[in-house]
């Protein structure tokens, strides 16, 4: 059984395999089809129209599904590799082991957001930007640029406390759960994090940062922890809504996968501790 561990408690070998995983998907062309994947998604998702990944109830299923398919990627290179998490309310500072050298590298150059250091730097040639919105084929970040902070553990807490899932209209003015966990209303859970760190990360083909799959893999493990805190509190809309995805509707673009099927991630993978 695969179990994602903290990030902040992998061994050295197991961040060195992990990394090795990447980079061969990026070599053999793969990694690129998620980005390409995320970034036709994210375009799509809009308020008043049909919506999946984003905007929408199915933000938290659908990710976790990518998510699936990206870690069963991985493990096609390397079966003990498995996707870590990132808890951004512990580690919060561009100190913090995430970003060393040995790991995902540090933040980017003043001047054109160049990520320096690390593996996925323009200089080790191994991590060229292909799915990009602009001209520039490097990583870039910029953590905490602008004084931005990260969410705190009492802001995540304050979102697990809400009962309700979600409600109409259903998208990003929508109160409940999951808006306010994926970022358009409240504290700013998700999309806060994306913007802390900035560059690709703050785009549609945020998924070239390999952090994206760290964060996200938190984000897939609050919703496991406000599931278990609320047990009575079912994945809304449950059926005939126009423009979102139904508990038991399939979704795009895998079209043989419903929220239904993703409630309950241990079928698939397991976290080290409880969130």
């Amino acid at each position: 059984m695969t179990v994602r561990k903290n990030q902040a408690q992998l061994t050295a070998d197991e961040k060195r395999r992990f990394v090795n995983a990447l980079l061969a998907l990026k070599r053999n062309g793969q990694y690129d089809t998620f980005v390409t994947t995320h970034n036709a998604f994210i375009m799509s998702d809009t308020d008043n129209g049909d919506r999946v990944g984003h905007r929408s109830p199915s933000f938290l299923p659908w990710h976790r599904r990518f998510l699936i398919q990206f870690e069963q990627a991985l493990q096609s290179v390397d079966p003990s590799v498995a996707l870590p998490y990132w808890d951004w309310t512990a580690d919060r500072t561009t100190a913090s082991s995430l970003w060393a050298a040995d790991f995902l590298g540090g933040t980017g150059r003043t001047r054109d957001g160049q990520v320096m250091d690390g593996p996925f730097a323009a200089a080790s040639g191994g991590w060229a930007v292909n799915v990009r919105v602009d001209g520039r084929n490097f990583l870039r970040r910029a953590l905490g640029s602008g004084g931005r902070q990260l969410p705190t553990k009492a802001e995540v807490d304050s979102v697990l406390a809400m009962s309700t899932y979600d409600a109409p209209p259903w998208n990003s003015s929508s109160d409940g759960f999951r808006n306010h966990l994926e970022g358009w209303r409240g504290v700013n859970l998700h999309n806060r994090v994306h913007v802390w760190v900035g560059g690709q990360m703050a785009t549609g083909v945020s998924p070239n940062d390999p952090v994206f799959w760290l964060h996200h893999a938190f984000i897939d493990k609050l919703w496991s922890e406000w599931q278990r805190r609320h047990p009575n509190s079912p994945y809304l809309p449950a059926a005939g809504t126009p423009n979102v995805v139904d508990l038991r509707d399939t979704m795009r673009p895998w079209n043989d996968v419903t929220p239904a099927d993703m409630l309950d991630h241990r079928p698939h993978y397991t976290y080290d501790t409880a969130a």
